[in-house]
């Protein structure tokens, strides 16, 4: 919106040219989120207080947790709106890519928001049945793909990019769409399964986000990425504006989630924020780079997987506690030492995702 009128302004005054700059808007884009979601988090808190909008804790889950019940939960929302705002504020709003993933993220935070607003709300212990919810994702993630499908104006656009090997990709044709529906749906149900120990799922979500505006940067510009071996996609640059305010918002949500929490995201927040990461990436090409800088969603995800497959199989559980962090505090960790643990493992992974940039 502002980038319109900048560009209006322009030949008046030289000195809005500045924002004309993708970098200069990324930049501001973070901070606009961080300040919003700062300003208004303390609001948002007491009402979700006022209107007793507590977490539920399960009593077969770790001790500790119980001092938690109750805690205000949907803390989502004020993700959402602060990266909406700040998307809507410095974004090219005629990129359809800023608008196919504004659209995934919003609408899986509708669907996250039907399921918390049940349980906590309406106190209905199930919220949206695992069918409902997973229908609603895949109809979504399908919109998302044909939208991109259709949009594709080469056969790298819709192929498997192989990272760490020059020029190895897989045409993936009409595939492209059931792909993407994987990609996207997978990620989100993996961000909400890793959204259970204060902070744990939000660092991860900024590091992973940020890692992948640099991969939309490079992807967006025809030198880098034909220097870089990347695929070339033409407006994806823009999506290093959405991915700084996620980046801001998550940190600004992080100043009142963090150890001890004072909010929860909810459905509303992990859902979103895993459909966008996994959105960002289909359109820049780099979903095994994501499933590499996302191992900690990933490895949250196998652990429920091999949790149940185990149990229904053999009676026996692998763990003592899936997902994989719970397991972790019934050996004795404390949570603030599996949480920073796992944010350690993600920078890690994260900058082992950005050196496939370099080596191939």
């Amino acid at each position: 919106m502002l980038l319109l009128l900048a560009e209006a302004l322009t030949p008046l005054i030289s000195g809005f040219n500045a924002l004309t700059y993708l970098t200069l808007r990324a930049i501001l884009a973070a901070l606009t989120a961080l300040a919003i979601a700062l300003l208004l988090g303390p609001a948002l808190i007491r009402r979700l207080t006022l209107r007793q909008i507590g977490q539920n804790v399960r009593d077969d889950g770790p001790q500790s947790h119980l001092q938690k019940a109750g805690t205000p939960t949907m803390g989502g929302t004020l993700i959402l709106l602060a990266i909406l705002v700040s998307t809507l504020l410095w974004a090219d709003l005629r990129s359809v890519f800023v608008w196919v993933v504004v659209g995934v993220t919003m609408a899986y935070g509708l669907i996250g928001f039907a399921d918390d607003y049940r349980k906590l709300v309406l106190k209905n212990p199930k919220g949206l049945s695992a069918g409902q919810k997973l229908f609603w994702q895949l109809l979504i993630a399908l919109g998302a793909g044909v939208i991109l499908y259709l949009r594709a104006d080469s056969p790298q656009s819709t192929a498997l990019l192989i990272p760490y090997f020059k020029n190895v990709v897989i045409p993936l044709g009409w595939l492209f769409i059931p792909f993407a529906c994987l990609v996207i749906v997978g990620t989100s149900n993996a961000v909400n399964l890793t959204d259970g120990l204060d902070g744990l799922a939000i660092m991860p979500t900024v590091l992973v986000g940020g890692a992948l505006g640099i991969f939309a940067w490079v992807a967006g510009n025809a030198i880098f990425a034909r220097y870089l071996g990347v695929p070339y996609v033409a407006g994806a640059g823009e999506l290093l504006v959405f991915c700084a305010a996620i980046a801001g918002s998550g940190l600004g949500f992080l100043w009142f989630n963090t150890y001890p929490a004072q909010v929860f995201m909810g459905d509303i927040g992990a859902l979103s924020l895993g459909g966008a990461l996994g959105a960002v990436a289909v359109v820049v090409r780099q979903e095994v780079v994501l499933l590499i800088m996302g191992g900690i969603f990933v490895a949250e995800t196998v652990s429920v997987m091999m949790q149940v497959a185990s149990f229904k199989m053999t009676g026996k559980r692998i763990f003592r506690m899936a997902p994989l962090h719970h397991h972790f505090e019934l050996k004795g960790w404390a949570e603030p030492k599996v949480i920073v643990r796992f944010w350690i493992i993600t920078v890690i992974l994260v900058l082992v995702g950005l050196s496939s940039l370099k080596i191939r």
